[in-house]
This record gives structure tokens, C-alpha cells and sequence, in this order.
């Protein structure tokens, strides 16, 4: 009897001193519901548009005349496909004269499938610019606090391309003459048109400067100032120097290319009940030796969507042959390891979407991938993580915050701690944060633009997590739900694959993978040091 108390006195208080620690660990601040929906226009891109500046109606009478080499050179927002007629006609004449010729890409689709897949594409476009562009792409235009009117932001050009600088005035400022001088160092400027009144010295140099006068005159000549890019840099910024007498501005000139979209065609308007999940998600995952674990993915996976691809990443020794339909497996160098297996498998990947899942995970009734899909079509993260059953029963989301302090010959300082930012609006069981689990939906050209670390073969997750801050809008939703198969087995249970997976997994903690990952934290990335709970 006296050993049964003790017993149950010790379960008791080892129970208390569990629940301490949950209650300890648990996130206890507020957290606020942010909406991150995609929608067609915001508050703050309306507030700036209202804020450009009117053109002064007084300089809207005022003549000018075209410079035709100059006004040639802008964009006409409406780009024309054109080819070279032959001008010979004679043998070899291809070879000896080259001529640009022109190909028409909607010819890839049949009449009747064009203004659908014009449809699709404006949609999808549409999501791509919500994603890609933010408030500081655009215009904002100072007004005269000093007689100086010039774009604060917002004004970009590409490689050797011209455009006209918007925003530009001299607001009242009694002088004889009026003069404006520009300086830049990695274009040139011009004038489009013309004004009386107004003389230009310095067009097509790097100074310029203007004087007239009238200031209506030159207020209309500066409508029509010209910015060309002559130094070739894909992605830079030069900086325009702008000053009257007594006065100076600066401001910045973005010169890159513009992003080409990636946009994918998937078959469906995006409307939840119609999402059509072959189209959109290929799963992917990395395999070594556990071919049991895998077939039983493979089996899970089936049961609910027979036509999903899945693709294979396989760096075994002795690879064993796994087909099917729908099936794609691709064998690696032995012991190739884990980043590297899931970058060849993401490589393969042709879906908008691709599902990351372990090759140790079953699919269950709880695993819609299509609530994942749901919310990365309305809003706009690029990753989403879902929940893990463990044979135990518990379920775990991971969510992490990751942060980086700035710091100072040493290197910086990353802390990540357990939590999230805020709830997302429309999905209460879905939060942003930073880290997610090894169970996530992904935009396929994100993930690829981030990319996995081969160094690290075989420890390593949130390592992807941390390259992609800054890049990787990430959220994690706990009502999708795939299991884990149980790792729990006894020694005289272990065949001589799991004994040989389990040495490769999980190396002691002075191995060289743990250095390696350390390694790669304080020299990669320039951390000095790394905190956690």
C-alpha cells in the first residue's frame, strides 16, 4: 500500500511539473488578426495617388515643340511585335542578312481556347502583381516646402531606356532669371518637346541646366525632362542631383529590368469548389532506405488524390525501382543528403504549387490540401505550413519567429523563438510567421528562388527558413493534418535499414554535420550567434 502512494505521489508531482512547463513555454501576448488577403487595391496606393500633385493649369497654354529623337526613344506603355521584310533576294541571303523576324505566341492555343486562356492569365497575372509590387514602388512627388518640386520615390527605368521624370517644378520665387541644373552619373537628360522662352544647355550630357525668364515657361519645359540610362547595370540606382540657386534636391532613379512574371496555367478560375488539385500541387519528397515508409506514403496519398504527381528524390545505396503512374523517382549519389535530394525534386517540378512532405508521413481524411491551396490563391503568403500527428497522438505546427539583430565586426545576432505574428483575416485557424514544419504548401518559383543548402546532408530545416527571410511570406494553418508514422521501436524490432537511417539521422552533437550547420550559420550568413527556446 505504502508503495502504491509513493507511486502515485511521484506521478502527480511529475504531472504538475509538466504542466508548469507547458503553461511556461506557451505564448501569452495578444495576438492580432492582420489581413493579407490579395484584393485589387489599397488604402495606402490610393492615399499616394493622392497626393501627385495637379499640373499647374497656368503652363497648360504654353507651346512647345516635339523633339522627335528625343520623344522616340519613351515608352509607349504598348509594345508591337514587328519582323524585317527581305530586302534581297538571293542565295545564302539568311546567312549573309540577317533579319529580325517575329512570332506570334498566341498561335500556341486554338481559337477557341484564346479568350479563356487570356482570362486565366489576366487572373493570374493579376495575383502576381498583388505579390510582387509594394507601396515603395510608387510615385510620391515632394511639394515645395523649398521652391524644389521632384519624385520622392517611385521613379524607375530600365537597362538604356529613357523615360520622363515626373513631378517636376519650380514653385514661385521672385528673380530675374531662373535657372535649374541637373546632375547625374549614370544617365543623361534631354528634353522631349521644346518650350519659348527657355533656354536648354547640356541635353543628351550627365549636367544640364536649364534658365528662362518666365517661370510659367519653365515650369512647362520641365514636363518634358528626359532621363536616359547610358551605363548598362541590370539592377542599380543612380542618383539625380537637382538645384536652384540657394536650393538643392536629390532623388533616386531606379534602373532594372522588370520582373518577368511566372505565371501557371491551372486549368481553373481559382474559385474553391473548382480547385482542380493535379493541376496545381505536385508533392515532392526525399527518400533514403526507408522504402517501407515511402510505399505506405504512396498508398496514403492515393487514397485521396490518384492523379497528384510525385516526385521522388532518392540518394539510397542500393535504390530500390519505384513506379507507378503519376510517379517520378529520381536516384541521387549515395548519400548525396537532404537539401540537395529536395533540390533536385523542387527542379522537377512543372505545378504552381509543390507540396513538401517527409517520406514518413500518411495521408489521412484531415490532410485538404485544398484548405492549402485556398490560402495561398487569396492571399498573400508564399508558403504555408500544416499540422503532424505523431503515433502518440500529439499534434505540432512548429511555428517559429525568426529575427535578426544587426551587429558589428563579429557578425549579427539570430534569435528564433516559438510563435507567430498575427491571425490571418478569412482563415482563423492560419497565422503568419517565419518557420514552419517539414509539412508545407509552397509557390514553386519562391522555394526555387530561395533554394536548399546541398551542404547540409543531414540535419537541417529551419536553415531554409532562415535563407529565405526577407524573401518567404510564410503562414501555417493547424486544421490541416497529415500523420507521422511512429518512430517508436524496440532494438530486436530494427532491420539493418533503420539501424543504418538512424546512423546517418541523427549523428551526435559534435559530428561534423552539426559543424558543418554552425559552420555555415556563422560564415554564410554572417551570424555570431544563434538563440532559441
Amino acid at each position: 500500500m505504502h508503495s502504491l502512494l509513493k507511486t502515485v505521489l511521484l506521478a502527480l508531482i511529475a504531472s504538475v511539473v509538466l504542466l508548469m512547463a507547458v503553461l511556461h513555454s506557451w505564448p501569452t501576448r495578444a495576438y492580432s488578426t492582420v489581413d493579407v488577403r490579395q484584393r485589387p487595391g489599397s488604402g495606402v496606393e490610393r492615399l499616394l495617388e493622392e497626393r501627385l500633385p495637379d499640373p499647374d493649369p497656368s503652363t497648360g497654354s504654353i507651346p512647345y515643340r516635339v523633339k522627335e529623337n528625343v520623344a522616340g526613344l519613351l515608352a509607349r506603355n504598348g509594345c508591337v511585335c514587328e519582323g524585317e521584310k527581305a530586302s534581297v533576294n538571293l542565295p545564302f541571303a539568311k546567312l549573309l542578312f540577317p533579319r529580325v523576324s517575329a512570332h506570334p505566341l498566341h498561335t500556341a492555343f486554338q481559337p477557341s481556347q484564346l479568350d479563356e486562356m487570356k482570362r486565366r492569365r489576366a487572373k493570374e497575372y493579376q495575383g502576381f502583381q498583388m505579390r510582387s509590387q509594394t507601396p515603395a514602388d510608387l510615385l510620391i512627388v515632394a511639394e515645395a516646402n523649398s521652391p524644389l518640386q521632384y519624385p520622392t520615390q517611385g521613379v524607375e527605368v530600365r537597362p538604356l531606356k529613357t523615360i520622363l521624370i515626373p513631378g517636376l517644378a519650380l514653385k514661385d520665387l521672385p528673380r530675374d532669371v531662373y535657372t535649374l541644373n541637373f546632375s547625374a552619373s549614370l544617365g543623361t537628360f534631354n528634353v522631349a518637346g521644346e518650350v519659348e522662352g527657355v533656354k536648354v544647355r547640356g541635353d543628351g550630357e550627365m549636367h544640364m541646366t536649364l534658365a528662362s525668364f518666365l517661370l510659367p515657361n519653365l515650369n512647362r519645359q520641365l514636363q518634358f525632362i528626359t532621363y536616359t540610362n547610358t551605363l548598362f547595370h541590370p539592377s542599380t540606382a543612380d542618383t539625380v542631383q537637382l538645384e536652384t540657386e540657394g536650393h538643392q534636391a536629390l532623388f533616386t532613379v531606379k534602373i532594372r529590368h522588370g520582373v518577368t512574371p511566372k505565371l501557371y496555367n491551372t486549368g481553373s478560375d481559382g474559385d474553391k469548389a473548382e480547385y482542380n488539385i493535379s493541376a496545381l500541387v505536385t508533392i515532392a519528397t526525399k527518400t533514403f532506405l526507408r522504402y517501407n515508409k515511402l510505399q505506405d506514403l504512396i498508398d496514403s496519398i492515393r487514397l485521396y488524390y490518384p492523379t497528384v504527381t510525385i516526385v521522388i528524390a532518392d540518394d539510397s545505396e542500393n535504390p530500390r525501382v519505384v513506379s507507378g503512374p503519376y510517379i517520378e523517382h529520381y536516384i541521387m549519389p549515395f548519400g548525396k543528403g537532404w537539401f540537395a535530394g529536395r533540390n533536385l525534386a523542387v527542379s522537377q517540378v512543372t505545378t504552381k504549387y509543390v507540396l513538401w512532405v517527409d517520406d514518413d508521413f500518411i495521408f489521412t481524411a484531415n490532410t485538404k490540401l485544398e484548405k492549402l491551396v485556398d490560402v495561398l490563391e487569396k492571399t498573400t503568403l508564399d508558403l504555408v505550413g500544416g499540422a503532424v500527428r505523431e503515433a502518440t497522438g500529439y499534434t505540432s505546427t512548429y511555428r517559429q519567429t525568426i529575427s535578426i539583430e544587426a551587429g558589428e565586426e563579429d557578425g549579427d545576432c539570430l534569435h528564433m523563438r516559438r510563435g507567430f505574428h498575427h491571425i490571418i483575416q478569412g482563415f482563423p485557424n492560419c497565422v503568419v510567421t517565419d518557420g514552419v514544419i517539414n509539412f508545407f504548401l509552397a509557390r514553386t518559383d519562391k522555394v526555387r528562388q530561395v533554394g536548399f543548402d546541398p551542404r547540409l546532408a543531414r540535419v537541417a530545416h529551419l536553415e531554409f527558413f532562415i535563407d529565405g527571410l526577407g524573401l518567404l511570406h510564410v503562414g501555417s494553418c493547424d486544421d490541416v493534418i497529415v500523420n507521422h508514422a511512429t518512430k517508436i521501436k524496440l532494438p530486436w524490432g530494427q532491420s539493418e535499414s533503420d539501424k543504418a537511417y538512424a546512423k546517418f539521422r541523427y549523428p551526435p552533437a559534435s559530428s561534423d554535420a552539426t559543424r558543418t550547420k554552425n559552420g555555415l550559420l556563422y560564415f554564410k550568413n554572417r551570424f555570431q550567434c544563434l538563440t532559441h527556446n
